[in-house]
């Protein structure tokens, strides 16, 4: 009985790992997977906050974590995560959270860093041509 089951999972291993093969993946070429987040508003965000210690920055995914970090000439801690959610060069691909020690900030700052964060990105694009 044993002997029985033992060939049954064996054919039942071998089938499954047999189904598991097939064409061979080509590997994609560095520099070459697709990043589905805009650039300037990426580099913006980060040139805008960049008195905030970067402590994860995924562009694959389109999000930076920062640190706490007080601006020049500030008092206030801030800390950031920042979300580049579409290619577009839109306020709509950007979502912004930011927090002092004492929780969110107000709603007039958050908008903003958010405007200066989309003024910065549309001056990267000037700048690079790419009207």
């Amino acid at each position: 009985m044993i002997t029985i089951m033992r060939a049954g999972l064996t054919a039942l291993l071998i089938g499954t790992l047999a189904s598991c093969g097939g064409a061979v993946a080509t590997p994609t070429p560095r520099g070459a997977e697709n990043v589905a987040v805009n650039r300037y508003i990426w580099a913006a965000a980060l040139d805008v906050l960049d008195f905030l210690p970067v402590e994860s920055a995924d562009p694959f995914t389109g999000v930076i974590s920062t640190g706490f970090g007080t601006p020049p000439g500030g008092g206030t801690a801030y800390r950031a995560t920042i979300r580049v959610i579409d290619p577009a060069l839109d306020a709509r691909s950007l979502q912004l959270v930011l927090q002092t020690r004492n929780g969110p900030v107000s709603i007039e700052t958050q908008t903003a860093v958010e405007d200066a964060i989309l003024s910065r990105a549309r001056q990267l694009r000037i700048a690079d041509g790419a009207l």
